[in-house]
């Protein structure tokens, strides 16, 4: 596919990660995939995705939020989507709702895992604005 859209895809739970994957791809994206922050940082420095998906607690319990913030100061146009299950973990609730909670989480939309397929796709095209 000519215009084939990139997503990045950042997880350290390898079962999720290939199952997003896998989804991704029948949507018809082209996915390329981390399974830690030190490696999407890597990625990052030398592929600019059209849109990336992290997970919150991967090495340490901040990561997707440092991922968020690497990723808008290197490319500020890529849409990030933070995936997580924090509040199912942890009891742990927040969101980007807020002014001041988009200003610390630089993510564009923030979703709890376990999202139904058809809600991703309408999620990644909103912000993909396709």
């Amino acid at each position: 596919m000519k215009n084939q859209k990139t997503i990045l895809l950042v997880d350290d739970d390898v079962d999720y990660l290939f199952q997003m994957k896998l989804q991704l791809e029948r949507f018809g994206f082209k996915v390329v995939m981390a399974e830690s922050q030190k490696e999407a940082e890597g990625l990052m420095s030398i592929i600019k995705p059209d849109l990336a998906i992290f997970d919150l607690m991967l090495e340490s319990e901040d990561s997707g939020f440092i991922l968020c913030y690497k990723m808008k100061k290197k490319h500020p146009d890529v849409p990030i989507i933070l995936a997580t299950a924090v509040s199912t973990e942890t009891g742990f609730s927040f969101g980007i709702g807020s002014e001041d909670e988009r200003k610390w989480i630089k993510a564009d939309l923030y979703l709890e895992k376990g999202i139904r397929p058809e809600q991703l796709q309408n999620e990644i095209n909103k912000l993909l604005k396709i």
